[in-house]
Order: structure tokens, then sequence, then C-alpha cells
């Protein structure tokens, strides 16, 4: 495993995050978000990779590498990175990195060149009827600092943040129904409950249609009839409460990003489960949303106050 590489210096990033680049500011916590990429970006690219590295190897994956930077963001038609800015650290707090699926090139084989693909395949009814209005979403994180209560109210709303900037997302292109990625489960995590989230993926969210598969599923292992009997509560609501106080039995809990999901639209779907051995050995089950059934209220605090910025042409005052 390689030593990370040293911070980027604030003068490069303040150099290349001009206020072309700023998509919006957030509604609570007082940051920034932007929309960069390698070519426009460089250094911001270099100390993105480097803070997914530190974040993603603290979690128990990683490439290894010095720094977190693949050919998906250096390529010709690269992901967009959507970073969360704190602007009196100078700091990046977090990040996605996005791609609009309609947008993306085939390889010589026909193949659909995403970051997911090396992982799953894709039905010819995922490719005609969802990939032309998805945006495959990937590389979530916020690094370790503002992971922390340390951080204050720039941790508490660190998550929030983000949903922020897919809110400006779905704004800004109208054309996308849905959100395509994936969630990860590290090595350390306990595989009991483990196993309790994904059996709750599978009564609640499963993929009957088989639109995206596995290459090589991952055999959880899970006990059908013994989950059955735990998870009794008869409803979502009641077999959520259910799965939370389960998986704290174990001394865990459901993990921010993926509990995130869960509660955001009743109709999401997960698509089996595989290993990353590129990233970790980490486990990762592959999700989709569609845009039109997330939760009101979730709209309505992500996607309304950017509208209404978008109207006055002004910014929110941060909370």
């Amino acid at each position: 495993m390689k030593d990370i590489i040293a911070p980027v210096s604030k003068e490069a990033l303040l150099a290349e995050l001009t206020p072309d680049k700023l998509m919006r500011k957030t509604n609570k916590a007082d940051n920034e978000i932007y929309i960069v990429t390698f070519q426009d970006s460089p250094n911001v690219m270099r100390e993105i990779g480097r803070v997914r590295e530190i974040t993603f190897r603290d979690a128990g994956g990683g490439t290894g590498e010095d720094v977190d930077i693949d050919e998906y963001d250096t390529c010709s038609d690269p992901y967009k990175q959507l970073i969360v800015w704190d602007p009196q650290a100078m700091e990046i707090i977090g990040g996605y990195r996005y791609i609009l699926c309609k947008d993306v090139p085939l390889d010589k084989n026909g193949v659909v060149q995403l970051a997911t693909t090396h992982l799953f395949n894709f039905s010819d009814k995922f490719i005609k009827e969802y990939l032309p209005y998805t945006l495959e979403l990937g590389r979530s994180f916020v690094q370790p600092h503002y992971q922390s209560s340390k951080a204050g109210a720039k941790a508490l709303f660190a998550l929030d943040n983000l949903w922020d900037g897919l809110g400006a997302l779905i704004v800004d292109h109208p054309e996308i129904k849905y959100f395509f990625g994936k969630v990860t489960m590290y090595t350390h995590f306990h595989t009991k409950a483990r196993n309790l989230i994904m059996y709750f993926f599978m009564k609640y969210f499963n993929d009957n249609e088989n639109l995206v598969t596995p290459i090589h599923p991952l055999d959880l292992g899970i006990d059908i009839k013994e989950m059955e009997r735990v998870f009794n509560g008869g409803s979502y609501k009641e077999d959520y409460k259910i799965l939370s106080q389960k998986v704290r039995e174990f001394g865990e809990n459901i993990p921010p990003l993926i509990n995130s999901y869960m509660n955001l639209s009743p109709s999401m779907k997960t698509f089996g489960t595989v290993i990353n051995d590129t990233f970790g050995d980490v486990e990762e089950t592959g999700i989709i949303l569609t845009i039109s059934d997330i939760y009101e209220a979730k709209t309505d605090r992500h996607i309304e106050t950017y509208l209404r910025t978008k109207e006055t042409n002004d910014w929110p005052l941060p909370e």
C-alpha cells in the first residue's frame, strides 16, 4: 500500500474553484457546492483523489494507490466531480462523481463504459428504458474530519449538504428519472449485521425484473427462515425498527448512506452484491432510485430551495 500524497496547496485549489464552477450554496452550515472535472480543475481533482483515498482507507477500503483517481475521472468524457467545499477551512468536505448515462460511450463489444460495468450485467430493458434517463453516482464520501462531532455543524450537515447537490442536479437535468449506483459494506462490518441489512433489501427493495445482475454474485449465506422469524413486524416501518435494533445488538449501526437511501424512496431497487477486488475487497450492492418517488419532504428540502434561488438569481442565507 502506497503512502498517500501530500495535500494540494490552498492557493492552487482556490485558483480553480472559480465562480463559474459554483453550483449552489448549501442550505445549512454555510458551505459551497462546486462541479469540476479533471480537465478544468486538475489540482482540485488531485485533492479529491487524495481525500477519497484517505476516507476509503479509513473505512477499510481504498485503492492502495497514493491517490484515488482512475480512468473514469481522467478520460476524454470524464465523470464530473460534485464536491462540498468548506470556505472557512478551505477544505473539501465530501463529494460524489457522476455521469449522465446517455452520454456514455460503448466499448468495441458494445458494452456501456460505466464504472459499474465490470461488476454488473445490464439487461436489454435496463439499457433501453432506463440508462437514457439515468445519472450514475459513485465514489460518495465525507472525509473523516467531517465525520467527527468535533467538526460541529460542518459534520452534522455534511451528508445533508451532499443531498443539496443531488437536488440541484435533478433541477439542472430535468430529463433524468433515475439515480443509479452502489452502496458499500466494508470487510470489518459484522457479517450477521450485514446479513440483516441485505435481507431487508431483498424483502423491501428487490429487483424482480432482473434489470441489473451481478457478474460474480456474492453468496451471502443468509438463513432465510431465520430472517423471516426476525422480521415479523408486518410493515416496512416496524421491520425497519427491528433492523435498526438488531444491527445495534452486533455493535454496528446501519451505515449512514445506506440508511439515507432506504428512507429516501419507497421504490428503491437493489441488484445483488459483489466483491470489488480493485477497491479493498469491499462488498458493493447495486441500487437505483426513481426520482419522482422521492419523498416530498426530501424534495422540498433539497430541490425547492434550489428552484427558488434560480428563480430569484440569488443564494439562500445559510442556516
